[in-house]
């Protein structure tokens, strides 16, 4: 018989060693209510593999970003409003920068004039990409499309693609994050059906872009406790031939 590489669903050896000290373990068992993920260990070869993006489940964005682990983030704008993004937040945050919400809207209203202006096949190169700098951090933005008031998987696409090429060589640009473009206030991402597309579907969209960077999940994600989930992409093929039917 093939042997899966799915994590095994067979109970694990009783653990020696408690996660908290004092009453911890006690107090925290009662936190089950409380919405949350289920998170599995990936297969032996996934772990092992740096071809792949890395999902950043309960790790604090925004901290993770002041900090410096990251040296450009990716995430979306619009020519509106972007009050409500997170790139405004995070230009609220750094004390030396000079960017604030309106004068990032400003900017972005600016740079799309000039390129529906100066560019003839503008259309289909959307969505650009702004840069902004915010000191020691560099904020890649997805400019989504004047035409629409959302971001579509095609989008999605194209705007990591030239990411990638943005990233390729640039040492100084490394490493790199990504907000999930999930639960947006300021620049939705739907799929042809209007509703948001599932998790996997953007996971793969910027994989299959060239992007392998670390990508946070929306803070919405953390109501699906019962359904499985992995800390990378690609997912381990045992999830595959379940999906058809295998063992």
């Amino acid at each position: 018989m093939q042997a899966s590489n799915f994590p095994s669903t067979t109970r694990p050896e009783p653990r020696s060693a408690p996660l908290y000290d004092g009453d911890g373990e006690r107090l925290m068992a009662h936190a089950s209510a409380a919405d949350r993920i289920t998170l599995l260990p990936d297969a032996p070869d996934s772990a092992r593999s740096t071809d792949r993006l890395r999902i950043m489940w309960g790790q604090p964005m925004l901290g993770d970003m002041l900090t410096g682990r990251y040296r450009t983030v990716i995430c979306g704008v619009n020519a509106v409003d972007n009050s409500h993004g997170i790139i405004a937040h995070l230009a609220e945050l750094v004390p030396a920068s000079q960017w604030r919400a309106a004068t990032i809207t400003a900017h972005v209203r600016m740079f799309a004039e000039a390129v529906v202006k100066h560019t003839a096949a503008g259309q289909s190169r959307e969505p650009y990409v702004v840069k902004f700098d915010l000191e020691d951090l560099e904020v890649l933005a997805l400019l989504r499309p004047a035409s629409r008031d959302h971001f579509t998987i095609e989008d999605l696409s194209k705007g990591f693609r030239q990411v990638t090429l943005m990233l390729q060589g640039r040492r100084d640009r490394l490493p790199a994050a990504s907000v999930s473009f999930l639960g947006g206030r300021s620049n939705r991402l739907l799929g042809s059906d209007g509703r948001e597309p599932s998790f996997e579907t953007v996971l793969r969209t910027m994989f299959e872009a060239g992007f392998r960077g670390d990508v946070y999940p929306s803070p919405q994600m953390w109501a699906y406790g019962g359904v499985g989930t992995f800390s990378g992409y690609p997912f381990p093929a045992g999830l595959d031939r379940m999906r058809t039917g295998g063992f």
